[in-house]
């Protein structure tokens, strides 16, 4: 987030943005776990996908955001047809294991999506974070093993 303050945070900053996703990514998982107390988890993820699909179809008819899908490129649809697939895998995955286990359990390992992209993104994209990038990497999988190592 660099030195920067908190106040001077614009509607364009990608921390800001990339904060309020982490706010509500932890209300799902509270949401979520009580929501799939009494319901078979793949039902829950096609209710909250009918949910977020509507959403997201007002979102872009209100604000006139909508286009033609032909105009969108051979590219670009493959890769978020593929985005799509592995986002309606994860949260098949995330609903059943809320369905299983405790939110403050199956949050953490859920986490491990952070590492997985950095280790992704040098890998498949030539990122390549600093010395105190992956020191922070490291630290987020200790910390998610030591959440849910029994003792």
């Amino acid at each position: 987030m660099g030195a920067e303050p908190f106040s001077s945070w614009q509607a364009s900053s990608w921390q800001l943005w990339a904060l309020l996703s982490a706010v509500f990514a932890a209300l799902t998982a509270i949401f979520a776990k009580v929501g799939v107390e009494n319901i078979n988890p793949d039902l829950a993820t096609f209710i909250r996908t009918i949910v977020v699909l509507i959403s997201f179809a007002l979102l872009l008819f209100a604000t006139g955001q909508f286009v033609a899908p032909n105009t969108v490129s051979t590219k670009t649809w493959t890769f978020l047809v593929l985005s799509g697939l592995a986002t309606g895998a994860s949260w098949l995955c995330y609903f059943r294991a809320l369905k299983l286990g405790p939110a403050t359990l199956v949050a953490p390992i859920d986490k491990l999506s952070v590492v997985l992209v950095a280790l992704f993104a040098f890998v498949f994209l030539g990122e390549r974070p600093s010395a105190t990038g992956w020191l922070g990497i490291a630290l987020i999988s200790a910390g998610a093993v030591l959440l849910v190592v029994r003792r």
